[in-house]
């Protein structure tokens, strides 16, 4: 790329990945930084859910837009990317969980999501290594998983068919408010806009971003092929994922294409560093046992961690700053970048475009955070 992008994206997870599939297609000139490896990152550290959730109504319509979009493009994945509908369950372990599982089946159908309500009966049959005295839960069954480092780079591939350009290896140091970055060598880089998707590290870029680092645990198992069916939640882990002071737990369990197992989940705030924290995957693991017990019998291969970008009402930010015109934001997914990285990447280009969406971009907009005493974005 001789010329200046219009578009520089710094961050090629898949989030980025999906920004510049989306902006190179509509015929924007792209060129994608960063200094690790493709899906190196938070990308790498996900389990690859692709999955509708109902926290907030925005939540609802970003997950389920996205679900769409993979779907359609679904056909076009090569194989390592493993993409597998293999559908959610959440689990209802007594009656108070199971009138959320009505709720949340009332709400996904008025919604146009697909759900089927088991009891404890249908629920044992559907996955018979779960625990007998679990009350029922709630299928969704067009949910799917994928692998989402190849899914990043598929993504990107699709981007420099349109003429995108990534490099790797390269250090952005800071943002230019006038257009372009500072790199790591002291050069600039210029370019039309800038897009900062550089997730848990996207506030070091764009000072006074509301977004903050939440480190969570995964372990992987050897080959079980055929131990679990689904994706498998309990219905506490919505719970969890509202905890924002306190290190949390919930038991939630990934089959893979492979026939291995993703086990998580853990969230910790203010810890910074990627070591493993005994004690919080003793409790995950522990938690991970009360629903499938005999999941001790088996091996695990691998336990690491990852920081995902949360921020304060849950909702990613999408568009552009409040600081430039030419500075814009893709970030702050938490633990559903790769559910939401394509809706990302088409809400940023008809933004860009000022085509008309097909959900209202409002509620993602960084401007939502310009309130009086709000953090600065």
């Amino acid at each position: 790329m001789t010329t200046a992008p219009d578009i520089l994206i710094v961050g090629a997870g898949i989030v980025g990945a999906a920004c510049a599939a989306e902006c190179a297609r509509a015929g924007l000139r792209v060129l994608v930084l960063d200094r690790g490896p493709i899906g190196g990152g938070t990308t790498a550290a996900g389990m690859g859910h692709l999955v509708v959730m109902d926290d907030s109504p925005a939540q609802f319509a970003l997950t389920a837009y996205s679900r769409r979009l993979w779907q359609q493009l679904a056909p076009q994945l090569p194989a390592d990317v493993e993409y597998d509908p293999c559908g959610t369950v959440w689990i209802a372990a007594d009656e108070q969980e199971m009138a959320e599982v009505r709720r949340k089946e009332t709400l996904y159908r008025a919604g146009g999501v697909r759900t089927e309500v088991l009891d404890g009966t249908t629920l044992a049959a559907a996955e018979p290594n779960l625990r007998r005295d679990l009350m029922g839960g709630l299928r969704v069954p067009d949910d799917a998983v994928l692998y989402p480092p190849t899914a990043a780079g598929f993504l990107l591939k699709q981007a420099c068919a349109a003429g995108a350009e990534v490099r790797t290896g390269v250090e952005v140091r800071s943002l230019v408010p006038a257009g372009g970055v500072m790199l790591g060598d002291g050069s600039r880089q210029a370019a039309g806009l800038v897009v900062n998707a550089a997730g848990p590290w996207s506030s070091a870029l764009s000072p006074g971003l509301p977004v903050w680092k939440r480190k969570g645990h995964l372990v992987i198992t050897d080959r079980y092929r055929g131990f679990v069916h689904h994706q498998l939640i309990e219905l506490g882990y919505l719970k969890s994922a509202h905890v924002v002071a306190a290190d949390s737990v919930a038991f939630n369990i990934q089959p893979r294409k492979t026939g291995q197992m993703l086990i998580g989940s853990s969230r910790q705030y203010q810890s910074e560093d990627t070591k493993i924290d005994q004690p919080i995957l003793d409790r995950m693991l522990r938690r991970a046992l009360e629903y499938l017990p005999t999941l001790g019998r088996l091996s695990a291969i691998r336990c690491w961690t990852g920081h995902r970008a949360a921020t304060p009402d849950k909702l990613p930010i999408i568009g552009p700053s409040l600081e430039s015109e030419r500075l814009w934001l893709a970030t702050g997914h938490e633990g559903l970048g790769i559910a939401t990285s394509l809706a990302t990447g088409r809400l940023l280009a008809d933004l860009l475009l000022k085509r008309p969406s097909e959900i209202p971009s409002e509620p993602y907009l960084p401007a939502r955070f310009a309130k009086k005493d709000a953090p600065h974005v």
